[in-house]
Parts: structure tokens; sequence; C-alpha cells
């Protein structure tokens, strides 16, 4: 297993490719950058990236509904040229609220909407031409960019219909919310199971965390923040899995042996990768993107 971070981009760019320079210099895998209320998650990697040319970049996640699955196809190819081949393209259809809100699009057959998307923007990704007349989406064509190499593709997933996507058309999956008993015993073998006869999928899991005296105060910090994640039902579904109440029940806090024990967890639930999202005041945040650059460094890259 292999550690990435998640960047904070709501900050002006300069900080930004400040803390990605950090990752680098810390050891990280991949850093991993949201599509949320700010900065356009590719053009922003696109940016940076020739600022650390030593680790990875990835949309944790590029949104489905905004884009057409041919643009973003090649967007996501011009990405990966600009930066050189690191790029992980994460993609997910994010939540009703937010899609009907934010962007006007009815959230109507969102499962089958993902499927249709990645009938498109998988062959696209690899230079292949598409004739798709789907339920949700029409697509006829090919994006035509010379000498780029097919950047991996995984899908945000948490439910039946999407972990199994995930492993069948995509290279593997982002979840999170997760302990390691919900990855050991839904996350992963449903998509294993979908990737039969296929490489190995990648399994990204990111977790909250803080290195910490207290650790309740992080867990408090979480419930304030991001409390109403566990109000969207795909999160819920998850969280009802495991037997968590709410986000702050999945915080990994502590000390460093504990948040070191906890990381194996994972590893041995069948994370691929720990995507760290630190959390706390800045001192105690920093430190805990220290520590995890440490366990990073130490563990073998995949």
């Amino acid at each position: 297993m292999q550690i990435g971070v998640w960047i904070e981009d709501d900050r002006p760019l300069a900080a930004v490719v400040a803390d990605v320079e950090k990752a680098a210099r810390l050891g990280f895998a991949r850093a991993w950058f949201g599509q949320r209320t700010g900065w356009d998650p590719l053009t922003l990697i696109a940016s940076v990236g020739d600022r650390a040319p030593g680790i990875g970049l990835g949309t944790a996640v590029a949104l489905t509904w905004p884009h057409h699955p041919l643009a973003l196809a090649a967007q996501a190819l011009t990405t990966q040229a600009a930066i050189g081949g690191r790029l992980t393209l994460g993609i997910g259809p994010s939540h009703q609220v937010i899609v009907e809100s934010r962007y006007g699009y009815p959230w109507t057959r969102p499962g089958q909407h993902v499927e249709d998307h990645l009938a498109i923007l998988a062959p696209a990704l690899a230079g292949e031409a598409v004739d798709v007349r789907a339920a949700t989406v029409t697509a006829a064509g090919a994006v035509t960019v010379p000498d780029v190499a097919r950047p991996p593709l995984l899908l945000a997933a948490h439910g039946p219909r999407l972990l199994r996507l995930a492993g069948e058309r995509a290279d593997g999956v982002i979840t999170t919310w997760s302990g390691p008993r919900g990855l050991a015993e839904h996350v992963v073998p449903q998509v294993r199971a979908a990737a039969a006869g296929r490489p190995d999928p990648q399994v990204v899991v990111g977790v909250v965390a803080s290195l910490t005296h207290d650790p309740d105060a992080a867990r408090a910090y979480v419930a304030e923040t991001f409390g109403m994640a566990g109000e969207l039902p795909s999160y819920r579904l998850s969280m009802d899995q495991q037997g968590f109440a709410g986000p702050a029940d999945t915080v990994l806090a502590g000390d460093e042996a504990t948040l070191e024990k906890a990381v194996r967890r994972f590893a041995d639930a069948g994370a691929t990768e720990f995507q760290l999202c630190a959390v706390g005041p800045p001192a105690e945040r920093a430190r805990t993107v220290a520590f995890f650059g440490e366990l990073a460094r130490a563990l073998p890259r995949a």
C-alpha cells in the first residue's frame, strides 16, 4: 500500500503549489484534488505539475454530470501530456443536492448515468472511437491526442452498482468514510469480483486523520465540519454498513503508534492507497502531514 495526500485547494494558487511541492519532498505517492466550488482540478493539476515532478497527481473526484465524457477525456489527456504521464483520473457523480442545486441537472437514474458515462469515457481515454446512443448520453467520435498514455481511471463508489462498475469499467475505486472492516467486507470483495480477468484494481480510501493529544477535539471538529456527509445517501449507506453514526466515527486520531497501527489495518483490508486528509489546527495538521510522509517513505510504492 502507498500513501497519498489530499491537498486543500481553497486558497491562492501559490499556496496550493507549495503544498504539492512539500508533498513531493515528504515522499507521498500522489497528491489529490477535488472538484468543489473553486479551482478546476484538472486545470489546477496541469498548472502545478511541473513544479513537483516527483509525485503522482489525481482528481478525487472530477464530476460526471457537468462534463460530457468526450470533453472530459480531451481535458484529461491534455493534462496527462502537460504533466508527463502522472495523472490519475478519479471521477464520480457527486450527490443529488449538489448536482441539482449547483449545476441544474435533474438527478435521474444516477447509476445508469455513471454506466453510460464510463461506456464513452473509458475507450475515449484509450484513443478508441466511440458511437454510443445510451439512455442518458450520446457520443460519437474519438479524442485524437498523439503520444499520450491513457491515465488510470478510478470511480468514486460506495453502493453495489458503482462498486461493480469500478471493477468492470474502470481501474479501481476511490472511497471515503470507510474503516478497515467496511473496506474488507464490502468495498474490496465487490470491486475485485467485478474485475475478475482484468488487472488487479486500485483501491484508494480517503481517511480523515490527526496526530493529536486530543482525539475528542479532532472528532468534534469533523462532526461539525463534515457532519452533513452523514446525511448524503451514498455515504449513509456505507456508514450504516459499518455501524458508524457519522463521519466523526471514521476519524483516525491519536499518537504515532495509534496512527501507524490503523494504517496497517487499512493495508491488511486490501487498500492499495491510503489517501490522507489531515485535520486540526495548523501546527497539528502540519505534524500529521509530516508523520504520514514518514510512513509514506517507509512503505514500498506500487
